[in-house]
């Protein structure tokens, strides 16, 4: 436990991946388990209104359908990657997806709003077990001469899940009720486990004892901060939000100063040392800052300036995840041959610019007039996404890759929280033309991210 001495983690060296077939059933079961968990981070956005009418509860309180979820994956991810080092990258994996699947089941059969809060909260610690991990498995599945190729993959899926929640959610809406957004995973989530227990390599295991005192000082620091800026997002004041904020900066500046004497830290800090590392943690976070006010606000801009109805603005924002499946492989590629740097900054100004073109649609557009705003938006984010995340997660050596993976998806997870949060608060300034101000925004953080990026190529 916390209290006893710390082994140090030994430097293990990755095996070079797993033969075939084995290889393609592991990186299934690892594909499918991401698009199951980032998928589930937004997919109730859409149903919200009809959850909150059928659990009988106010608008405001079904947001917490979505918050609890988030929230459970903030905290968790960090504390369950170090498991994942400690006893096994698949022995985390397959719990959590376990634990999601049989979430989902409560989530899909719930008739009160607690019993769904419930059932969204386990769900997020599952998805965390998922997330923390998978990266880190990735490195132990492919060859080393394809190791780029698998880490970029990978997080192309997850971007592509993100990005197409909304189009996911309409899709299913159209056919079928609200709980059929959860119980659409259970059959994938038993089917993902059991071809997890099979086909997953066994990692080494560090030896070191959990940090139990760290775990629960990251889930203050961590949730506090993202909760406060939710309640920000919903506007609440600054004096009901403030103590949050303290005991955010309190219990933070403890892990850190904890961290910092620890030789495989539950919190990264000896990776951020790493100017590559810290460099794309940061423009990831500016990425999905970006990203996330982009998709938060568009289907405002379709729905309130437009007129268009939920389905067709699901569909009309289909281009942006499509563009970025479709030049994953080439972005994979030229991810083992250029610098994250280059790559990463000239797709982050693409990216801004697609966003800045969205803003200045004009009052009737055409659907191609949106189409190919929005394909600009993801050639930008997928040639971005792809080599940043390869950096993150092999600039780290092979021990403290559990360490790297937690971190990529923090980053993530603290980026999309951020940009909802901060859209929300520019609707409220901006009641009329929120999402065209959402969307500069969004743009000038997209600029941001291209301007770290490209700072890596002098790191």
């Amino acid at each position: 436990m916390s209290g006893a001495p710390e082994r140090p983690a030994p430097q293990v060296e990755a095996p070079d991946g797993v033969p075939m077939p084995r290889r393609l059933w592991a990186i299934l079961t690892i594909f499918m388990g991401l698009t199951l968990a980032v998928l589930d981070g937004g997919i109730a956005n859409v149903a919200l209104p009809t959850i909150a009418r059928d659990v009988n509860t106010t608008a405001a309180n079904s947001i917490w359908v979505v918050n609890a979820y988030q929230l459970a994956v903030t905290i968790s991810l960090l504390p369950l990657s170090s498991l994942g080092e400690i006893y096994g990258y698949k022995r985390v994996y397959t719990a959590g997806l376990l634990l999601f699947t049989a979430a989902s089941l409560v989530s899909a059969t719930a008739t009160s709003l607690p019993t769904l809060i419930l059932g969204r909260m386990l769900q997020g610690f599952g998805a965390a077990g998922i997330m923390s991990v998978n990266s880190a498995l990735i490195r132990f599945i492919y060859p080393r001469r394809w190791l780029g190729r698998g880490v970029g993959l990978n997080a192309t899926i997850g971007s592509i899940a993100s990005a197409l929640g909304p189009t996911v959610a309409s899709a299913i809406l159209a056919v079928a009720h609200w709980p059929w957004l959860f119980a659409v995973n259970i059959p994938l989530g038993v089917l993902g486990a059991l071809v997890a227990l099979r086909a997953l390599p066994d990692t080494p295991q560090s030896g070191a004892s959990f940090d139990v005192a760290s775990a629960g000082l990251q889930a203050v620091t961590f949730g506090a901060l993202l909760f406060g800026i939710s309640e920000l997002g919903h506007g609440d004041s600054w004096l009901h939000v403030a103590p949050l904020f303290i005991a955010a900066s309190v219990c933070g500046f403890l892990l850190v100063t904890r961290q910092m004497s620890r030789t495989a830290p539950m919190l990264p800090v000896d990776l951020l040392r790493i100017p590559l590392f810290a460099l794309s943690v940061a423009s990831s976070i500016s990425s999905f800052i970006a990203q996330s006010m982009g998709q938060v606000s568009m289907p405002f801009l379709f729905q309130h300036r437009f007129g268009l109805d939920q389905v067709m603005t699901g569909f009309l924002m289909t281009p942006w995840p499509l563009i970025v499946a479709v030049i994953a492989p080439f972005t994979g590629r030229l991810a083992d041959r250029y610098p994250a740097g280059l790559l990463g900054g000239l797709g982050m100004a693409v990216m801004s610019s697609g966003l800045l073109a969205m803003a200045l649609l004009p009052d009737h557009p055409t659907t191609l007039d949106i189409v190919w705003r929005m394909a600009l938006c993801g050639l930008g984010f997928g040639f971005f996404n792809t080599p940043n995340n390869r950096a993150i997660i092999t600039s780290a050596p092979p021990a403290r890759t559990g360490g790297a993976s937690g971190m990529q998806a923090t980053a993530r997870l603290l980026g999309q929280t951020s940009g909802a949060a901060i859209t929300a608060l520019v609707f409220s300034a901006f009641p009329e033309s929120g999402p065209v101000v959402a969307l500069y925004i969004a743009a000038g953080a997209a600029g941001v991210a291209a301007c770290v990026s490209a700072s890596r190529l002098a790191a």
